[in-house]
């Protein structure tokens, strides 16, 4: 009885520690910005138009409505720019899944993204195998990215049965236009850009600051209230961490010794 009890406490207390950062998780945002300017400013040949990336929150917005859905495949509003996007005549996604949930890290997500310049020739402007994801990283005008990533308990749609996770970036202008380069490599690093170069990139006040917007994005789950996830949240895990709770009083009533350490 005692193991059982002391077994079943560890257990969800593992599971209510359980998360994924959100949106506004100020070192989720770092890391995503840091990660997508870490591959631009490294681009082989020298990127002469390379602009620096900043966050945009309403296109983390737009990646955290699709990724509720918990579905392996492309938002289906991308033909339909004024629906991702209140401002950008475009925007571009790029989309990552694992199993299980915590397999999943910002760093790791994006490298996997960039790994594919292996399958990339600049000279040709062809792929051997997919190599669209690492294009959109480094596409040279494509300078707002909002990424978000999403538990799914019930699996991954296209992907998994089994509990994962999906990470959504979007990405404004969007990137991969049919027969271009995704950046020009004449002359030297910033040279075809206006701003400040920093770290091979071109770096402008007002292209770079933030800007918000109010809106909900088409299809969001989670304003309908059919998310799964949107009630273990605010309904399950309160219980199942109150009940934890009292659990471990009463073990520590019943069996003083269970919490005794020499």
């Amino acid at each position: 009885m005692e193991m059982f009890l002391w077994t079943w406490i560890i257990l969800h207390s593992a599971v209510c520690s359980l998360s994924l950062p959100d949106i506004s998780d100020e070192k989720f945002i770092e890391e995503c910005v840091r990660e997508h300017n870490r591959a631009r400013s490294s681009v082989s040949p020298p990127a002469s138009n390379m602009l620096y990336m900043t966050w945009d929150e309403d296109l983390a917005i737009t990646a955290r409505a699709w990724a509720k859905n918990c579905v392996f495949e492309h938002n289906v509003d991308l033909k339909e720019p004024r629906r991702m996007h209140p401002t950008f005549p475009s925007v571009g996604e790029n989309i990552w899944t694992g199993s299980p949930p915590s397999s999943f890290d910002v760093t790791g997500a994006i490298q996997g993204w960039v790994n594919e310049k292996m399958h990339y020739s600049y000279g040709r402007n062809t792929c051997t195998k997919v190599c669209g994801h690492y294009t959109q990283v480094v596409w040279a005008t494509s300078y707002k990215v909002g990424c978000a990533v999403q538990l799914c308990r019930n699996g991954v749609s296209g992907f998994t049965d089994r509990e994962g996770a999906v990470f959504v970036c979007n990405y404004a202008t969007a990137g991969n236009m049919n027969g271009r380069r995704p950046y020009e490599s004449q002359g030297a690093a910033c040279s075809g850009c206006d701003g400040t170069c920093v770290d091979n990139l071109c770096r402008s006040k007002e292209r770079d600051s933030d800007k918000s917007y109010d809106r909900s994005p088409a299809g969001d789950p989670a304003l309908t209230n059919t998310d799964s996830n949107y009630g273990t949240i605010l309904i399950a895990r309160p219980i199942v961490l109150i009940v934890t709770f009292v659990t471990a009083f009463a073990v520590r009533y019943f069996y003083p010794d269970v919490f005794c350490y020499e």
